[in-house]
């Protein structure tokens, strides 16, 4: 199996989020998951979680009548290495310009603040 990139495209993410949730899905589960938020293609779900088992994020099986979808790694652990990449390429490693940058923004609201100061203190 490869080595899975930590990264995920904006699409893979999405299709990710989705077989998290729904632990073992077909490609048509997703599909019409995918298709109560926005239009697409069933065959353009099939080619990514096709790559994604590719890229290793997914393992697949055969079903009573279709391939079944497990993901190969823990939701945490994807995000939490999407997460350090981001850090390395943009703040050079160091999260704590990640900090500044969420606690100074406009966008949240004083109970977020809370919750990230809650998170800070032992």
């Amino acid at each position: 199996m490869k080595r899975a990139r930590t990264t995920l495209t904006g699409q893979e993410l999405e299709i990710m989020k989705v077989i998290w949730k729904l632990g073992t899905p077909t490609v048509r589960q997703v599909y019409e998951t995918l298709l109560e938020r926005r239009k697409v293609a069933y065959t353009t779900v099939m080619t990514m979680m096709n790559i994604l088992e590719q890229k290793g994020y997914l393992k697949k099986r055969q079903g009573d009548r279709a391939f079944v979808y497990a993901p190969s790694r823990p939701e945490k652990q994807v995000i939490r290495a999407m997460v350090r990449e981001f850090v390395d390429r943009v703040f050079n490693g160091a999260a704590e310009p990640l900090l500044l940058h969420l606690v100074e923004d406009d966008q949240l609201t004083k109970e977020e603040l809370d919750e990230i100061r809650k998170s800070i203190r032992p």
